[in-house]
């Protein structure tokens, strides 16, 4: 059985220290995750975490409206290619509609940007490079 729930921040940093920070010195605690608006979601195979990710109230320049950014997400290595991901952004989509929230963007890893632009998002600017590597800003509208 699959199941998507809200998680807290804690049981997020498994996966965001193996998939998304390891040999990266980079945090895996967000400043952010412990905001009032700020909700977690994991994608559970059975009783194990599979896919996560972290959504924080945060506007992005350009776009109008009310904005939220999904950091830090991430899917197990034996998890992937199961759909997890577009079933934790289908989650999140739907929670975000009910806030009567505008758009969703996130920093996109260069090599995750064909599943981002699977499930909608859009580049928008040019690619910038930091510590984890080529990154593209992306974007999909939530409210039509």
């Amino acid at each position: 059985m699959v199941l998507v729930k809200k998680i807290k921040a804690e049981e997020t940093y498994f996966l965001r220290k193996e998939i998304l920070r390891k040999n990266i010195d980079l945090p895996y605690e967000f400043e952010g995750d412990l905001d009032k608006t700020t909700f977690h979601l994991g994608v559970f195979e059975e009783d194990t975490l599979v896919c996560i990710g972290t959504f924080m109230k945060n506007n992005l320049e350009n776009l109008k409206g009310n904005h939220y950014q999904l950091r830090g997400m991430a899917t197990s290595v034996a998890g992937r290619g199961k759909g997890f991901g577009k079933l934790l952004l289908g989650f999140a989509t739907n929670e975000l509609e009910k806030q009567k929230i505008d758009f969703l963007w996130c920093n996109a890893r260069e090599v995750a940007l064909k599943f981002y632009e699977k499930n909608n998002f859009e580049i928008i600017g040019g690619k910038f490079i930091n510590k984890a590597g080529p990154h593209f800003k992306m974007y999909k509208s939530i409210t039509k």
